[in-house]
């Protein structure tokens, strides 16, 4: 089976080696490596190509944010299934993709484990973003799928669509909401971290983000699930910020 990994990357330079050299260490034979670049102007771009190497496609573009270069990659990947590394994060080990590729073999979804790292380097490890299996009503209790070792097959992203770029945070969140919930594709969930996910990024950049973010994944649920003004899952979402603060 092949699999796709698309990276969204803009100004990236002083990470995306971490996240091309994972991916090359797979040891999964049959994969690409979908940079979708919104015209970096540190260097990113001559490290990219630098590679090199018939497995990394880079493209480059003008976007109007992170999803909407997602949603560039979704339209170029080949593969029969495909996921999301972004330009600071990084497979775990030279596994990852082997155990994603087998067991899509026999289902629709996959996903696994998330170190959220301070850097690549150190190895410390701030915390760990565990998947568990989706059970009835569990989004209203803020569960979701950690979407860097979330993959899906062809069909899964044929049926679902695109990610909704009207969320400037949680488009992912949305996607895997509408995967689940709306269209019943079942995920097998891995006991094993499959990514390494270095703090700072989008949904980790302070205060004033994690509002949006807890805004928006409000917004979804109540499009798709009827949510009211506030739900359980916005209680459960900051008492867990607020657990990680004071650790």
């Amino acid at each position: 089976m092949k699999i796709s990994t698309i990276c969204v990357s803009w100004n990236a330079a002083k990470t995306i080696r971490f996240t091309i050299d994972s991916f090359l260490k797979q040891s999964h034979p049959d994969k690409e490596l979908i940079v979708v670049d919104g015209i970096s102007t540190d260097g990113t771009l001559d490290i990219v190509r630098s590679y090199n190497s018939p497995s990394i496609h880079l493209h480059i573009g003008k976007d109007k944010g992170i999803y909407d270069a997602m949603n560039k990659g979704l339209a170029l990947y080949s593969g029969d299934a495909v996921g999301f590394l972004n330009s600071d994060d990084a497979y775990h080990d030279p596994e990852s993709l082997g155990l994603i590729s087998c067991a899509l073999e026999n289902a629709q979804m996959v996903s696994g484990h998330v170190n959220l790292v301070p850097d690549h380097l150190s190895g410390k490890v701030a915390w760990v973003r565990k998947a568990t299996t989706y059970q009835t009503g569990a989004f209203q209790k803020n569960w979701v799928l950690p979407h860097p070792s979330t993959y899906a097959r062809r069909g899964v992203y044929d049926s679902v669509g695109s990610f909704d770029i009207r969320y400037r945070m949680a488009a992912d969140y949305d996607w895997i909401l509408r995967a689940i919930e709306i269209h019943k594709f079942e995920c097998v969930v891995l006991d094993k971290v499959l990514v390494d996910m270095q703090a700072g990024g989008l949904s980790n950049s302070g205060f004033k983000a994690s509002i949006t973010n807890i805004k928006e994944t409000l917004r979804s649920r109540q499009k798709w699930l009827g949510s009211g003004f506030v739900d359980r899952a916005v209680f459960e979402r900051v008492w867990g910020r607020v657990r990680r603060i004071l650790g």
